[in-house]
């Protein structure tokens, strides 16, 4: 089995990045051409004469991106340890570095704000890889993998999140390159694949036994984005918000080593900890979470709650037969639990789910329950027919917010208990490994002897998938280990962990918190709402307060941030790929007039603010002050008036995809504005930005040519 490699040196010279590893200075070097990007495998042996300019160690390539004027080689130059899984190293992305394959010499705007969304993109960004261990998939997943195949070959590829920016490599992998036209197997140690989300490993007890309990979300790449850019289905039936989020629970967890290839030599002589002989246990919980898979989208107009549109379920149908035929392959039946509201806005929603599931579904079946809190407390559509792999499908709606009305989130518990039975028959994955010494050496850790198969999967969502899908599936996680534990006899049956040990409850409860943060931070710009229920077990007063000030800032961050956020994953995960040369990307287009409001706005609230607080002579008149104030309070509220009535204008959309609701909106708005009697003489009827863009580029190639 092939590992990528632990340590990298990248010798930088004038004409190519040389990339070698210390660990193995038998293994051929990696040649990046400049300014061509062509690739080249080395004789690492012949490289000790050739002049470099400077010699920086990293921890791995990330990947290679083309912008608009020149390639860029992004490498990882530091990595967090976070912990061991069957003692393979986990690592957290901590800084990296943007390598340019030419010198430029003229500065671009565009391609200085390509750099730029890339890192701020990456910088925050939780990505995580192993050297040694495929953490893209789960570890029923890895049960069934060839162990002897690349780890980037073994990678999920809706968790590998930089594979876009791997293709220049694994496509000289595949079919080589300039020179070396053949399948080139001696790059795969260069590849790293690396997973978004969140990973956290906890090595503690439990009632004394040691264990390590660890929580993986990983991002799908596909149709990733931000809150009110990225809803619903793509047409290849990819949902928005897609994690998939895996608890995992392992005992006699003895094994050693740092991963990446030099681990697998340092495993012959390593030494045995205590515990020897005993089976290791891997038990495994997988839940999913993703948009409802329908055609909709939720348009942004600085009004906070954003109007809902849905396209005609029968145009989505390919699209959510393709996701939820991917879904059953690799799960085996869904639970598709929905936790929207049956009232006000978010009925639409509902009801596209509902009717996507009974287009799917062989003779559904439809099942309401109701009682004095709500008329819809459960609503099931299923069938027991096994006509067609969709009939796999089980969709259970819970009325959330009505039962959880009044701080009474305990009553969340109903959707457990009306779950019971499938839960019981759906499993979770558990297997052993022998540690024995001759099954230790072994490069995978030793062999997985499979005794159970998780063979469902639930898949919940609201209309984020963050707040009330966080809720529910810490209690699903938490159901189930009561379960893991009672099976391996740490707890009596009928117990509960939580009235067992105390640490550790807490423990769990911040590990879920956390997971809420990191997800909804990805997604929204913020932290979860509700996570005093996930830290705590009850919901509080400070934490509705709480979730009263993520409200509010996700609202602004929704409609005057997101905008960079949603270009910034476009552009890493190669759904705009910048064209060569091209230009006007960035340019405002909107009219001048359009454009000034905004700073009437201030200027005139600033020019209020001086006339109510600047100190007047004592003999001076009061009423031409006071006109001058009521002036400028009237300039201020009509530009108020006029950004919150025309607000498609002034929402921060993506620029480098735009997305086809905001586009029309934009026009039917500005078309509105120009049919004013008053304001349409005075906005131009052109597309700023256009002329002055122009004499740019005609500037710049005249300094190129010179």
């Amino acid at each position: 089995m092939t590992l990528p490699f632990r340590d990298i040196n990248v010798q930088t010279a004038s004409d190519a990045y040389i990339f070698t590893s210390p660990s193995s200075p038998n293994a051929p070097a990696l040649a990046i051409d400049r300014p061509t990007g062509d690739i080249r495998l080395l004789d690492a042996s012949l490289l000790s004469g050739k002049r470099v300019s400077r010699i920086t160690s990293i921890a791995g390539i990330l990947g290679v991106i083309q912008l608009r004027l020149d390639k860029y080689i992004i490498v990882i130059t530091k990595a967090q340890p976070v912990g061991r899984l069957r003692g393979h190293m986990v690592y957290k992305v901590v800084s990296t570095d943007i390598l340019p394959l030419r010198e430029r010499q003229v500065s671009d705007p565009d391609e200085d704000r390509f750099l730029n969304l890339l890192r701020g993109f990456i910088k925050p960004g939780p990505m995580y890889f192993s050297y040694s261990v495929d953490i893209t998939n789960s570890f029923q997943r890895q049960a069934q993998q060839d162990a002897e195949s690349p780890l980037w070959k073994r990678a999920d590829d809706r968790f590998f999140w930089n594979r876009f920016i791997q293709s220049d490599l694994i496509n000289f992998r595949n079919s080589g390159g300039r020179g070396q036209p053949a399948p080139q197997p001696n790059i795969d140690p260069y590849i790293l694949p690396v997973i978004f989300g969140m990973l956290e490993i906890h090595p503690t007890t439990f009632k004394g036994t040691p264990l390590t309990i660890a929580l993986i979300s990983r991002r799908s790449r596909h149709r990733a984005g931000t809150r009110y850019f990225t809803r619903g289905l793509d047409d290849q039936g990819h949902a928005a918000n897609y994690n998939e989020t895996e608890q995992v629970v392992i005992l006699n967890d003895h094994t050693t080593g740092l991963g990446g290839s030099s681990w697998q030599q340092q495993q012959k002589s390593s030494s045995l900890a205590d515990g020897v002989g005993k089976e290791m246990q891997i038990l495994s919980y997988v839940q999913t979470r993703g948009s409802v898979p329908a055609y909709w989208a939720e348009i942004n107009t600085l009004k906070y709650t954003p109007k809902i549109q849905i396209r005609a379920i029968e145009a989505a149908y390919p699209a959510a037969k393709a996701h939820f035929d991917e879904q059953i392959r690799i799960y085996g039946d869904n639970y598709l639990v929905n936790l929207v509201n049956q009232k006000g806005r978010e009925v639409p929603v509902k009801e596209a789910y509902e009717k996507v599931v009974e287009m799917l579904v062989s003779r559904p079946k439809e099942h309401v329950q109701g009682d004095q809190r709500t008329d819809e407390k459960f609503h099931t559509i299923e069938t027991a027919e096994k006509k067609s792999q969709f009939d796999r499908l089980h969709y259970i709606y819970f009325d959330f917010h009505a039962e959880t009305k009044g701080l009474q989130m305990h009553r969340a518990q109903l959707l457990i208990d009306r779950m019971r039975e499938a839960l019981v028959a759906q499993q979770y994955f558990r297997a052993s490994v022998d540690s024995t010494p001759g099954n230790n050496n072994k490069t995978d850790g030793g062999r997985l002897d499979v005794r159970s198969l998780q063979t469902s999967v639930v898949r919940t969502n609201c209309m984020d998938c963050l707040d009330r899908t966080n809720v529910v599936q810490s209690m699903l996680a938490r159901w189930t280990l009561d379960r893991m534990f009672i099976d391996l006899g740490l707890l009596a049956r009928g117990s509960r962990f939580a009235d067992e040990d105390a640490a550790f409850e807490l423990m769990f409860r911040n590990m879920w918190a956390d997971n809420a943060d990191v997800v909804s931070n990805a997604y929204s710009g913020t932290g979860a709402m509700k996570t005093d229920l996930t830290r705590t077990g009850k919901r509080t007063k400070a934490g509705a307060l709480q979730d009263g000030n993520v409200a509010v800032t996700r609202y602004c961050k929704n409609n005057f941030l997101d905008g960079p956020r949603q270009d910034a994953f476009d552009l890493f995960l190669g759904v705009y790929q910048p064209s060569v040369g091209g230009g006007l990307v960035f340019v405002d287009r909107r009219p001048v007039l359009i454009q000034a409001v905004p700073y009437i706005a201030a200027f005139g609230l600033f020019f209020v603010l001086m006339g109510m607080y600047s100190p007047r002579l004592p003999d001076a008149a009061v009423w031409p002050m006071r006109l001058f104030i009521l002036f400028w309070t009237g300039v201020t509220g009509w530009a108020l008036w006029f950004i919150f009535n025309n607000g498609m204008l002034y929402v921060n959309w993506p620029k480098l995809n735009p997305r086809p609701w905001a586009t029309e909106g934009y026009h039917e708005t500005i078309s509105r504005v120009r049919k004013d009697k008053i304001l349409g003489p005075l906005v131009a009827r052109h597309e700023r930005g256009l002329s002055v863009a122009r004499y740019i580029n005609a500037e710049e190639g005249k300094k190129r040519i010179e």
